[in-house]
């Protein structure tokens, strides 16, 4: 570890007050909450719900040994995710009272969140009826817009950057990862021809689309974006769509590793989103690196037995953080700001470390 040991469990120590403090009273669990001191005032263009955002960090919670906000932030869904009651799905982000913030479908919102409820009543059977209307009804949603190979509808990428259409039967392949992983958690809990039938055809079309060059792409469809996209580690872990030790595996990490400097990963070529603000305006000089990638990045290589290289990327964070708070991103230059701290950061911090088996380093909770 570059970081003392006392100095390590400090960061669990705040990771741990972050996902506390986004887990807000109602439920709703934000991706920074500015209501904080800790936070800068530019921190407020964060504080809306990401399904996405909020199941990792459900996830984190549960690693840390946090038990008490996942049910409301599940009641938070059902009760308040505007749309959600109507359609089953789960859009771009909302206001803490639950009202779309944003319109645009992102499929993986709706599929993680299926991933993560299911497999959190798998580990507590007793919840299976109370949230079994929360999974049937996400999942009956995405079945529902599913046309054979492809989405139905206009989706949006989770960088929220790029539009997949139903008329090129285009998908990305990070959010139809997600959706299978979701279905198939869904019909192992409530088995339906629907869930079943839905989830092979996703899984199909998705694995058809990396026949060709032996790596997955950004999207696929009659159109193919051969974009080089960090997403895709997502296909490893945690929707585990393939073995960490395919070759699928090592032909798509070969060319994600493409998207790192110095041991930073950076989301995609040529992004200039580096969320600093100018009034209400995104100045987008540039992105930095993501420490969320980074630590996303290590539990894959760590999956696939890289242990070192995985602790590298591991380390490449700790080395450059400049307080315990972990940021969205970070930069080459002391002149870009990002906002700090991420609660998504935090969660994938702390997936990363349990994953290298680091949980342990002092943090008592």
């Amino acid at each position: 570890m570059s970081l003392p040991n006392s100095q390590f469990s400090n960061l669990l120590t705040v990771s741990k007050q972050v996902i506390r403090d986004c887990a807000l009273n109602n439920g709703a669990i934000v991706a920074a909450n500015s209501f904080m001191p800790y936070y800068p005032k530019d921190a407020a263009n964060y504080l809306y719900v990401w399904p996405r955002d909020a199941a990792f960090i459900c996830m984190a919670a549960e690693a840390l040994g946090i038990n008490d906000i996942q049910q409301p932030f599940f009641t938070w869904l059902i009760e308040r995710a505007e749309g959600w009651n109507t359609t089953g799905l789960f859009y771009e982000k909302y206001y803490l009272n639950g009202r779309k913030a944003l319109s645009r479908f992102q499929p993986d919102q709706a599929g993680i969140v299926v991933f993560m409820v299911g497999n959190y009543i798998k580990k507590n059977l007793r919840l299976k009826a109370k949230y079994e209307h929360l999974i049937t009804h996400t999942a009956l949603g995405l079945t529902k817009i599913w046309n054979k190979n492809s989405f139905g509808v206009p989706t949006n990428d989770l960088w929220e950057g790029r539009i997949a259409y139903p008329d090129l039967e285009e998908n990305f392949s990070y959010s139809t990862a997600a959706c299978v992983a979701g279905l198939r958690v869904a019909n192992q809990l409530f088995p339906t021809a629907d869930f079943e039938n839905t989830c092979n055809e996703m899984e199909y079309a998705l694995l058809q689309s990396a026949k060709v060059n032996g790596y997955f792409c950004r999207s696929f469809g009659k159109l193919i974006d051969q974009g080089i996209d960090a997403s895709l580690l997502g296909l490893i872990w945690p929707y585990e769509i393939i073995s960490p030790t395919s070759d699928l595996t090592k032909n798509t990490i070969q060319r994600i590793l493409q998207l790192e400097n110095a041991y930073g990963l950076y989301r995609y070529e040529h992004d200039e989103y580096d969320g600093w603000m100018l009034n209400t305006g995104h100045r987008n000089k540039g992105a930095g690196y993501w420490p969320l990638l980074n630590f996303w990045l290590a539990i894959v290589l760590s999956k696939m037995g890289k242990k070192d290289d995985a602790n590298k990327y591991f380390q490449k964070v700790l080395q450059d953080l400049q307080s315990y708070y972990i940021p969205e991103q970070i930069f080459s230059n002391n002149i870009q700001v990002s906002v700090t701290p991420l609660c998504w950061s935090h969660a994938m911090f702390v997936l990363a470390s349990a994953e290298l088996g680091l949980l342990g380093s002092g943090l008592d909770i």
